[in-house]
């Protein structure tokens, strides 16, 4: 089965919209992403919505980060994916009245309910921030800062 990638390739876009000033166009993240500009807006249109970007239309339109970023959790960009479950199992349904059907499926909803609990904690405890932090090489008292490694 496949794996739903879109938290992982938004993140990867809004930290790369960070490292590069806050905006980009669809046809930069398209490129990035290797697919195309319509999939893009369709994929980003669920952070407009949550009011993590802006975009805007025209020549020199794109996407703007609008959240501050320095709050925004890996929990905020999952939310705005509207996702389903986070788990590909779940309970069945071939025999409803059975009493070892409901068993299981009770068993199989509480441990989801509390894994995906456990998992929207630890989303919501990483800021994009702190991602973006991890890209910067350290400062030394001879060096100036590198530019932020930004490869696709």
């Amino acid at each position: 089965m496949p794996q739903d990638t879109r938290l992982a390739r938004l993140m990867h876009v809004l930290l790369h919209m960070h490292l590069h000033g806050g905006t980009t166009t669809s046809e930069t993240i398209a490129q990035m992403l290797h697919t195309n500009p319509v999939v893009v807006r369709r994929t980003m249109a669920g952070l407009r919505e949550a009011g993590h970007v802006v975009s805007t239309g025209g020549r020199g339109g794109g996407w703007s980060l609008a959240a501050n970023f320095g709050t925004l959790t890996v929990a905020d960009v999952y939310r705005a994916l509207e996702p389903s479950r986070p788990f590909a199992f779940g309970p069945a349904s071939d025999n409803p009245e059975c009493p070892v059907e409901a068993a299981t499926n009770r068993f199989l909803a509480q441990a989801m309910d509390t894994a995906e609990q456990a998992l929207l904690a630890q989303l919501a405890g990483k800021r994009l921030m702190e991602l973006a932090e991890e890209l910067r090489p350290p400062l030394s008292s001879t060096t100036k800062r590198a530019a932020p490694r930004s490869k696709g």
